[in-house]
């Protein structure tokens, strides 16, 4: 019993204490903004941007989202140990709106993570879209 009770204490108290220690994660992204210039649409252009962890303890990555359902992004690993990294793959696809889209795009993928100081991240994606090919 007497066990079980300290076992729950460090359990309860030990994300305190490595918060009080400076035992956080801190997620760095090598890029903010990606530029993927002229863009003719229907294209599939996909991506891959390095994420750190320069904390000193685990990423966790909540979420990952876009500001468009053309634009897809997944992180391998969700979970990053200090001082690790992963690959956020980005997939953008100009022709999701039909082939009437062109001109200047932006889109924004959305990163949520356990990081005290910027617990969301904004990466943004910039096309000038061409009109389609003709046949």
């Amino acid at each position: 019993m007497k066990r079980g009770l300290i076992l729950l204490m460090v359990t309860a108290v030990l994300p305190f204490v490595l918060t009080a220690c400076n035992g956080r994660p801190q997620m760095t992204l090598a890029e903010n903004s990606l530029q993927l210039g002229d863009v003719v649409n229907g294209e599939v252009i996909t991506r891959q941007v390095p994420v750190q962890n320069n904390g000193a303890a685990d990423l966790v990555i909540e979420n990952i989202t876009t500001s468009c359902g053309c634009t897809q992004a997944s992180l391998d690993p969700m979970t990053i140990p200090a001082g690790g990294s992963g690959v956020l793959s980005i997939t953008f696809d100009s022709g999701a709106h039909g082939p009437g889209l062109t001109g200047p795009l932006l889109r924004q993928v959305f990163i949520t993570s356990n990081d005290p100081q910027q617990p969301e991240m904004v990466l943004e994606l910039a096309a000038n879209i061409l009109p389609p090919a003709a046949p």
